[in-house]
């Protein structure tokens, strides 16, 4: 039986993750998204079930005791996490990608080392930026943050950095074309196998 592939993207805020992960979405075929879970506020625009699975804080915690998240963290005062659905009824049939934080990723790899379904299933990617002088000015030129939480956001991604290391590869964020074709070339290589 033919089984997908869990891509498991992370990087700092202003890494371009995002940006490669949708556009792998958009222009690779045979692989989905998984819709993670928060209980952040929805932001314009965004809709349950398909941007996010948007929970309470009392349903996100019923849900973590009751152990349906593969997944979850604390980030920036609101809960995250994946929810083992989300990834079971689908991984028998296609390709999946994951955008999720450095927390998240290490979870993921202690649970695949033991978990029959996700076993020998994971590729890690780690987003990495040019420079933190690059970095900071991709969050100033963003426009939305103010400065202690660019600060805030800066600090964080220097203890992100730290944990490339555990990942199964490492992309030098270059230009959007760049990061594309170096996401998309680890895709291919996975799917070689």
């Amino acid at each position: 039986m033919n089984t997908g592939h869990l891509i498991i993207v992370s990087g700092p805020a202003g890494s371009g993750k995002t940006t490669v992960c949708d556009r792998m979405l958009a222009e690779v075929p045979g692989v989905q998204r998984v819709v993670t879970s928060t209980t952040r506020q929805p932001r314009t625009g965004e809709v349950d079930t398909i941007d996010y699975y948007f929970f309470d804080h009392e349903t996100f915690k019923s849900k973590v005791e009751a152990g349906e998240f593969y997944e979850h963290a604390h980030v920036h005062s609101n809960r995250y996490g994946t929810l083992k659905s989300e990834i079971k009824n689908k991984l028998a049939a296609t390709d999946l990608l994951l955008n999720i934080d450095v927390q998240g990723a290490a979870q993921m790899r202690e649970t695949a080392q033991n978990d029959p379904l996700l076993k020998g299933k994971i590729t890690t990617v780690f987003i990495m930026p040019p420079s933190i002088e690059e970095l900071e000015a991709r969050l100033r030129g963003r426009g939305t943050d103010a400065e202690d939480e660019v600060q805030r956001r800066m600090q964080v991604a220097i203890e992100e950095m730290q944990q490339s290391q555990f990942y199964d590869h490492t992309i030098l964020s270059g230009s959007r074309d760049e990061d594309f074709a170096a996401l998309k070339k680890i895709y291919e290589a996975v799917k070689a196998k």
